[in-house]
């Protein structure tokens, strides 16, 4: 049997509104999970779907925790095996890290990003896919005037009720700000994942560089890095 997938906006609000059947196959919407596909749009309309937690780890539409920042050895392999092993929940890789590098986070709530059939935004039963950053790892080369940043970052990309065989992209964007948290550079980067009806869960991990001049008088730990998906996609929500 398949495990349930628990709508909730945030711990006690909405809960146990609605369910999504998840499968080996897919996110499959039987006959008899019809109910609960009606039941899940109700509670998306009530709760804006902003957390849909699962059974395997992280959640389905992953709620709560931030992806952390920690950094040792950025390798796009460790940082994969690392989105793979824990199923989706938010984290590092606890890595040490270079005294003053700038931390790299998840920019505010846009560690994830919902894509739905056109025009039906915010519809629970509309969901084509859904793309979750869960891993992210930095470190740095700190020379006087300027720093590099190799930073890395792994998620995995969940097939919704509408979602379709082939390959998913999605946009993201990282910038730098700087103590008063004002952009200084900003890179835009994506990812591209397979997803298959009969395997609905994709993961993906990248690695890059950002580098930017540090002004005479500041430090470098007052500036930090930060990931996002772009929302300015059609049917994102």
């Amino acid at each position: 049997m398949a495990k349930g997938i628990k709508v909730r906006k945030r711990p006690g609000k909405c809960s146990d509104k609605g369910v999504v059947t998840q499968s080996t196959r897919r996110l499959e919407w039987s006959k008899g999970g019809c109910a609960m596909a009606i039941a899940l749009a109700g509670a998306l309309a009530g709760c804006s779907m902003s957390s849909l937690t699962s059974g395997i780890g992280g959640g389905w539409f992953g709620g709560g925790e931030k992806a952390k920042t920690e950094v040792g050895t950025v390798s796009e392999d460790q940082l994969l095996a690392a989105a793979k092993t824990d199923g989706g929940t938010t984290g590092s890789l606890g890595l040490d890290v270079a005294h003053g590098c700038p931390r790299f986070q998840v920019w505010s709530r846009e560690g994830y990003v919902t894509i739905y059939e056109p025009g039906k935004v915010g519809d629970g039963l509309a969901v084509m896919h859904r793309g979750e950053i869960t891993k992210t790892a930095r470190e740095c080369q700190i020379e006087p005037g300027r720093i590099t940043v190799k930073y890395g970052f792994s998620g995995r990309v969940l097939l919704g009720p509408k979602g379709r065989t082939g390959r998913v992209t999605l946009p993201l964007n990282v910038f730098v700000t700087d103590a008063r948290r004002e952009k200084v550079v900003t890179d835009k980067v994506k990812v591209d994942v397979d997803v298959a009806v009969e395997k609905p869960i994709g993961y993906f991990s990248l690695v890059r560089t950002i580098s930017f001049t540090v002004p005479e008088g500041s430090r470098p730990a007052e500036f930090e890095v930060y990931v996002g998906f772009d929302r300015s996609v059609a049917g994102a929500g």
